[in-house]
C-alpha cells in the first residue's frame, strides 16, 4: 500500500502543538504597516488556534 501524501499547501500554513492543536499564522502583516499602529502590528504578528470546525478538514489534509 502505497504512503499517504499529506496537503504540502496545508503543511505551509499550519502547525501542530504539543497537544494536538492547529495553529495558523495570522493575516495582515504582508505590506501597509507603516499604516497600523504598533499596537495592532502586536495583535496581528500573533499566532491563532484553529476553530474546531476547520481543525477537523486540516487534520485529514495533514495525515493525523
Amino acid at each position: 500500500m502505497p504512503k499517504m501524501k499529506s496537503n504540502s499547501a496545508a503543511s505551509k500554513r499550519i502547525r501542530v502543538t504539543g497537544s494536538g492543536k492547529l495553529m495558523h499564522a495570522g493575516c495582515g502583516m504582508r505590506h501597509n504597516l507603516e499604516h497600523k499602529s504598533a499596537r495592532n502590528r502586536r495583535h496581528l504578528s500573533e499566532d491563532g488556534v484553529l476553530a474546531n470546525s476547520q481543525s477537523k478538514n486540516m487534520k485529514k489534509m495533514l495525515g493525523l
